[in-house]
């Protein structure tokens, strides 16, 4: 998917909820297409990762892991995928683990909600956020979530307290290893030395 499509396609989901006698929802979405959403990263990507469903309420923003999308929601995710020729699991729920190893602080407060209709909404995460998960996809799976992590600029600063936040998803001596490493090799060194 291209920044052009994103919009298309979500729009296209929101009608096929409605066509499908589905209800209004909000997804939390992270990876490639919020990145490309939102301008951060201009790439393309084929999917759309999914951390969870978001509950809206006076007290703010909670959100739900979901295990599997509720039927009514695969059938326009089918139907989107059939008009649009995307891959099968265009739409997926492969980073919801994280929601219950946990999230950064104040993740909630910097998601970006663009609404797509009656019944679709969409939360982006944020740039910050996207610097932690993409530095540990990065340190973890290397690869586009290297570009990915880069492409975002992140400062000194930012980096530090992805690294303090990464530390807290594995906690393995080896792994802080690793994430040493992975900084120095990128002439982070001096977050190496502080974390």
């Amino acid at each position: 998917m291209e920044r052009n499509n994103v919009d298309r396609i979500f729009k296209a989901l929101n009608d096929q909820i409605g066509a499908h006698g589905g209800y209004t929802v909000g997804l939390v979405v992270c990876g490639g297409t919020a990145l490309t959403a939102l301008g951060l990263v201009i790439r393309t990507t084929k999917d759309v990762d999914v951390l969870g469903l978001v509950n809206e309420d006076s007290a703010g923003i909670h959100i739900k892991k979901i295990e599997k999308f509720p039927d009514w929601f695969s059938k326009a995710a089918a139907t989107v995928q059939r008009d649009f020729d995307l891959p099968e699991n265009w739409v997926n729920l492969g980073p919801a683990p994280q929601v219950d190893l946990g999230l950064p602080e104040g993740f909630e407060s910097r998601l970006i909600k663009k609404k797509y209709g009656d019944y679709l909404s969409v939360y982006y995460i944020s740039r910050i956020d996207q610097v932690y998960f993409k530095l540990y996809a990065a340190v973890d799976r290397n690869g586009y979530h290297t570009d990915d992590l880069f492409a975002l600029k992140p400062t000194i600063e930012e980096i530090e307290k992805a690294s303090k936040w990464v530390l807290t998803q594995d906690v393995s001596d080896d792994f802080k290893q690793i994430l040493k490493d992975f900084l120095r090799k990128h002439n982070y060194g001096i977050v190496a030395e502080r974390i």
